[in-house]
């Protein structure tokens, strides 16, 4: 197993400690993890993803999809079967099974379908308006002004009118 020393990004960078720990988190759950049921993750679009995940066998019933604090889980409880059926070969696994995928921030789970054994899960991430890049205007220094292009002191001294024209009819 591969070791990874976070320290060199921990004396240059700041707030990276959460990454850091995710990939130690990461590395240590896929070990973890079982490789049934097969699955692949595409990249769909621009901020859009496809897990699509190989579930032959299994009724849509079966499976189960939660999120939980940018953790996706999907699982399956596969029913047993009322008749008993004597095998010469079986290379068909259904059983059960249980596989987390670990979310970036603000990537959401949009849709979910299930078609010829095949559960495809689109994801997509949506980044707030807050979080967007914004350009910032630089003035020239010799008046603040608002967006709308009025002078901040004229805003102020309207503000200021209307509070004394509210006192005097009070």
């Amino acid at each position: 197993m591969r070791s990874f020393d976070f320290s060199p990004l921990y004396r240059s960078a700041i707030g990276f400690d959460r990454m850091a720990s995710l990939l130690d988190t990461l590395s240590r759950s896929e070990q973890n993890q079982p490789s049934y049921p097969p699955y692949n993750i595409e990249l769909t679009g621009e901020d859009q993803y496809r897990i699509t995940m190989a579930v032959a066998g299994f009724d849509r019933s079966e499976l189960n999809i939660e999120v939980n604090q940018n953790n996706l889980t999907i699982s399956a409880n596969k029913e047993p079967e009322q008749e008993e059926r004597q095998y010469l070969h079986q290379g068909i696994a259904a059983r059960n099974f249980e596989r987390r995928f670990q979310l970036a921030d603000h990537v959401e789970v949009k849709a979910a379908t299930f078609e010829n054994g095949l559960l495809h899960i689109d994801l997509k991430r949506e980044i707030p308006e807050a979080m967007k890049p914004r350009t910032i205007e630089i003035d020239d220094g010799q008046s603040p002004s608002l967006k709308d292009g009025r002078d901040v002191k004229s805003v102020g001294h309207e503000a200021e009118s209307k509070n004394s024209g509210d006192s005097k009819a009070a």
